[in-house]
C-alpha cells in the first residue's frame, strides 16, 4: 500500500522537517475501546475511548523520502547522527493495527497477538496506551480508587508476558514541554517507566542516537526515560505479579548513562503468589484458573481514606465464575501474614528473600506526587531476550535456590528462539475496564 504512492508527488506527501515529525503517508486511526467510570452508588457510565500504538513500534522514515531512519541494527546514519538532526529528519507513521501488529478491538475488548506476520515481515509484541482524545492520553488518579478489568491469558505461555500497568508519562506525549516533539500522544510518544529504558528511540523530542551500542541481544543509547510505574498485571497462564516501583521524581525524566540506575526502584515491591509460597493459588486448574477468563481488581488505599492522603496499601482481589477470590497470603514465621502490598510487606519480604531494599531507598509509598498528577494506562504483550521471562514464571536467579527464587513452573532450559517458535500463536485479551471509588461496583 505504501509503495504504491506515485513518486512524482513526493514533495506534497512528505512532512517538512523542523522537529520530530508525524508522517503523512499512512493515516493514523486509533482503534476505539470503550471503558467505564463508576460512582459510589455503583452506577457506571461508558467512556468512548481509543488506543494508540507506542512510537517505538512504528515505521520511521526520512521526512523527504521512503528511506529508513531505523533498521535491524538500530539507527541508520545518515540521516540519524546528532539527536536533534535525526529528530528533524525522521517521521513516525500511522499504524496498520491488525495487519502489521495483531492489535484488534471490539466494544470494550482489546486483543494483542504476540507474533504477527505482517506485510513487511514478522512483528514481535506490542504496547498501546489508552487515549482520552485524538491527541491526549487518558490519565488516572488512583488514590482511594479501584481499577478492574477482565483478562484471558489462557493463550499466553512460558516466556511471554501480558501487562497492564500505569506510568507517569506526560498526557500529551511531551509536545508542550519539548518543541522537538511534533508527533505527540497521537503517535504514542513520551514513553517512560521505572526501569529508565535506554532503548526508547525518541526521548524529550530528540533521537536517542548517542553512544548507541549493543548489550547482548538488545540495543541501548546514552539516555533513558524514567518515571513512576505501578504494574497492576504482569503475567501469563503460569504466573502473575503486581508491583509498585517508586521513583525519586514526580514526572518523566531523561537520565544519562549510569544515572539511569539511580532514579527509580527497577525491581519494585512485587506480589507474585507462587514466589510467596502459594504454589497452587494461580495457574491452569488452580484457585484462580488461568484456563478461563477472570476479573482482576486492584484497590489503592490511602492512609486516611481520602483522595489526597498518602498511598498506604495496594490490595488485590479476583472474581471468577461470579465468586470473589481473596488474594493469597505470604506467611513469614514470627512476623505475620500479608496479602497486599504495604510498607511492612515490602520491608519484610525483602529481608525474607534476601533482596536489596531499593523500595525503601527510593521512597516507597511516601513518594507519590506522580499519583496526584495522574498516570497513563499501558497494555502490552512482550518477551525478554535477556531472561526469557524467568523472573516472572521460572527460577531466578538461575544460580540460586533460596527463598523467593522460584517464581513459577516454567523450564529454565527454554531459550529465546524456542520461546518464539513454541509460543508464536500466543495472544492476550483485556476487556471490561472499570474505574471508580473503592467497592463502588
Amino acid at each position: 500500500m505504501i509503495r504504491s504512492v506515485a513518486l512524482t508527488s513526493l514533495t506534497s506527501l512528505f512532512a517538512i522537517a523542523y522537529a520530530q515529525q508525524a508522517g503523512t503517508l499512512v493515516a493514523e486511526t486509533h482503534p476505539p475501546l470503550t471503558w467505564q467510570t463508576c460512582n459510589a452508588s455503583g452506577s457506571c457510565q461508558n467512556v468512548a475511548g481509543s488506543i494508540t500504538l507506542d512510537a517505538d513500534w512504528r515505521w520511521l522514515h526520512e521526512t523527504n523520502s521512503y528511506g529508513g531512519c531505523w533498521g535491524a541494527g538500530g539507527w541508520i546514519n545518515p540521516p540519524c547522527g546528532p539527536p536533534n538532526v535525526c529528530a528533524q529528519s525522521c517521521a513516525l507513521e500511522g499504524a496498520d493495527y491488525s495487519g502489521t501488529f495483531g492489535i484488534t478491538t471490539s466494544g470494550n475488548a482489546l486483543s494483542l497477538k504476540y507474533l504477527t506476520q505482517g506485510p513487511s515481515g514478522p512483528n514481535v509484541g506490542s504496547r498501546v496506551f489508552l487515549m482520552a482524545s485524538n491527541t491526549l492520553y487518558q490519565t488516572f488518579k488512583l488514590k482511594n480508587r479501584e481499577f478492574r478489568f477482565d483478562i484471558d491469558v489462557s493463550k499466553v505461555g512460558c516466556g511471554v508476558k501480558s501487562s497492564l500497568y500505569f506510568v507517569g508519562m506526560d498526557a500529551d506525549g511531551g509536545i508542550q514541554k519539548y518543541p522537538g516533539n511534533k508527533a505527540g500522544a497521537k503517535y504514542g510518544t513520551g514513553y517512560c517507566d521505572a526501569k529508565c529504558p535506554r532503548n526508547v528511540r525518541f526521548i524529550n523530542g530528540e533521537a536517542n542516537t548517542l553512544n548507541w551500542y549493543q548489550v547482548g541481544p538488545r540495543w541501548e543509547g546514552h539516555v533513558g526515560s524514567c518515571c513512576m510505574e505501578i504494574d497492576l498485571w504482569e503475567g501469563n497462564s503460569i504466573s502473575n505479579a503486581f508491583t509498585h516501583h517508586p521513583c525519586q521524581i514526580s514526572e518523566q525524566y531523561r537520565c544519562q548513562d549510569t544515572e539511569c540506575n539511580e532514579i527509580c526502584d527497577k525491581d519494585g515491591c512485587d506480589f507474585n503468589s507462587y514466589r510467596n509460597g502459594a504454589t497452587t493459588f494461580y495457574g491452569p486448574g488452580r484457585t484462580v484458573n488461568s484456563n478461563n477468563k477472570f476479573t482482576v481488581i486492584t484497590q489503592f488505599h490511602t492512609v486516611d481514606g481520602t483522595d489526597t492522603g498518602t498511598l498506604s496499601e495496594i490490595r488485590r482481589l479476583y472474581v471468577q465464575n461470579g465468586v470473589v477470590i481473596q488474594n493469597s497470603q505470604l506467611q513469614l514465621p514470627g512476623i505475620g501474614s500479608y496479602n497486599s502490598i504495604t510498607e511492612n510487606y515490602c520491608y519484610f519480604q525483602k529481608i525474607a528473600f534476601n533482596d536489596p531494599d531499593y523500595f525503601s531507598q527510593y521512597g516507597g509509598f511516601q513518594v507519590d506526587s506522580a499519583l496526584d498528577k495522574g498516570l497513563v494506562l499501558a497494555m502490552s504483550i512482550s518477551d525478554d531476550p535477556d531472561t526469557n521471562m524467568l523472573p516472572l514464571d521460572g527460577q531466578w536467579p538461575l544460580d540460586s535456590t533460596g527463598p523467593g527464587t522460584a517464581r513459577g513452573t516454567c523450564p529454565t532450559s527454554l531459550d529465546y528462539a524456542e520461546t518464539q517458535a513454541i509460543q508464536a500463536a500466543n495472544s492476550v485479551a483485556f476487556s471490561n475496564i472499570k474505574f471508580g471509588p473503592i467497592n463502588s461496583y
